[in-house]
């Protein structure tokens, strides 16, 4: 190759650099964040692949404490980017020791956030025994150490209350059926459209958003002299699982496969 065509080369690289510079630039900058707000770290999910930048997976069929069905991969037919969306798709399938696959993406270890705004604009499949989920853990999570090392769960929806979302915050002695949590319930099927679900998170109070509306708020007073566990970084995880003890058992008419859909996922902190 001539001096001449390797300088065009380098000038054509150069522009597609530019360009994919600008593009991410300027998707940036159409976020508006919160009043008091400055956009720290965001998945808009428009590449044509899961950033692992971001996300890795939980992988495995053991029913993740809560006798769940599914078995989690890390396979493109469980998640994807499709259509500038994370595409989470729970199959009927026999695989390994289980008749169920989907998947559980988590910012473990690659992105850590400790107060701020952390937001997601998603539509959740409904149907018996769907549980699909917008949560934290505390980075200090081992496998081990739950529930000392804090939970946090943005939005969690149980497919068979079409109309119900739940917002709850765990720690020890305050765990499970003791989280310190709260239903929403609203006069529609949750379901058929995408909603906007967040918390508001500083030193010793948490608070719950749906679409924009204050429904919970979990403070120092309301822990008590059990431990508070949620000044410390956090990493977030989105998943859908199948069956267990909150959804209950998944239901012979439930038709597969069935999608969990993730246009966003932000993370706004004050401006100091």
């Amino acid at each position: 190759m001539d001096m001449k065509h390797k300088n065009i080369l380098k000038l054509i690289l150069l522009v597609v650099l530019i360009t994919t510079l600008t593009g991410c630039i300027t998707k940036a900058a159409e976020i508006t964040p919160p009043p008091g707000y400055q956009l720290v770290w965001n998945d808009e999910f428009d590449g044509k692949s899961i950033n692992t930048n971001n996300w890795t997976y939980d992988i495995g069929g053991w029913g993740w404490g809560n006798g769940e069905a599914q078995y989690y991969t890390d396979r493109p037919e469980n998640a994807r980017i499709e259509k500038g969306m994370l595409v989470i798709e729970a199959l009927q399938e026999k695989y390994e020791n289980s008749y169920y696959t989907s998947a559980r993406l988590k910012t473990q270890g690659l992105q850590n956030f400790q107060y701020g705004r952390i937001e997601a604009r998603l539509k959740v499949p409904e149907d018996k025994g769907l549980w699909p989920a917008f949560w934290m853990l505390g980075s200090s999570f081992d496998g081990s150490n739950w529930p000392d090392c804090g939970e946090i769960d943005i939005m969690e929806y149980i497919g068979k209350e079409p109309d119900l979302i739940m917002g709850t915050a765990h720690g020890p002695g305050y765990s499970g059926a003791l989280g310190i949590g709260q239903w929403n319930r609203q006069t529609f099927n949750i379901a058929d459209d995408f909603h906007t679900y967040a918390i508001e998170w500083e030193e010793g109070k948490i608070d719950w958003y749906f679409d924009g509306e204050l429904y919970h708020t979990v403070t120092y007073a309301d822990v008590g002299d059990r431990q508070w566990v949620f000044d410390q970084p956090f990493f977030i995880i989105l998943n859908l699982a199948l069956g267990g003890q909150l959804p209950g058992p998944i239901g012979l008419d439930v038709v597969f496969p069935k999608q969990y859909l993730v246009d966003y996922v932000r993370v706004f902190q004050k401006v100091n």
